[in-house]
């Protein structure tokens, strides 16, 4: 079976070596996966545009539909960049097979002020299929930039499937998340639910 194309969208700051984004990428490309792990402009003080703008560019430049599965993985920050994405102008080019959804802040997250564009993106179920086939969330029990009830709360408004990882936190290099096997089959094949590292 062959690999998805797969698009790895980093959130604030990226992701850094250590983190489960840059070894899913690695693990892809070993296996003979196409894999796009950009970084974003100015990943420590994001501006909506640019990045929407950015995210856009590298959906383009992904082999063309037909041509083999889309996949978009999309971490913290990043998954309200995609909200946003999938409530702009629709493109039917730029439309993907499946998007898995990581650790988002909570839509209207006061903690951080970097990321106040960012914030109450359109929750539209319909836009969410709109820009692909698929739409799974995952976040972590404890994290601190979305409670399980929020994240329950987005799963229902988006009408998307939740998966909830026990002792997750934010799912990042500092809960231990630098490899992640689950997110790999998610990835390769669909597996699901989402498990633990």
């Amino acid at each position: 079976m062959s690999l998805p194309h797969t698009l790895i969208l980093h959130g604030l700051g990226g992701s850094g070596p250590e983190h489960w984004q840059n070894w899913l990428a690695g693990e892809l490309a070993h296996h003979g996966g196409s894999v796009d792990l950009p970084e974003f402009s100015s990943p420590d003080a994001p501006r909506l545009s640019s990045w929407l703008d950015e995210l856009r560019s590298h959906l383009a430049a992904m082999p063309p539909p037909g041509s083999g599965e889309r996949v978009v993985v999309a971490h913290s920050l990043a998954v309200l960049l995609w909200l946003h994405h999938a409530a702009g102008s629709f493109d039917e080019s730029l439309r993907v097979d499946r998007v898995l959804l990581v650790a988002p802040p909570a839509p209207d997250f006061d903690g951080e002020p970097l990321i106040s564009e960012f914030l109450h993106p359109v929750l539209d179920p319909t836009v969410v299929r709109r820009a692909a086939v698929s739409t799974r969330l995952v976040v972590g029990a404890g994290d601190d930039y979305c409670t399980v009830t929020q994240a329950k709360e987005l799963a229902e408004a988006l009408r998307v499937d939740l998966d909830v990882i026990v002792d997750g936190g934010h799912l990042n290099v500092a809960a231990g998340y630098g490899s992640w096997s689950a997110v790999l089959k998610w990835v390769r094949s669909g597996r699901v639910p989402l498990t633990p590292r």
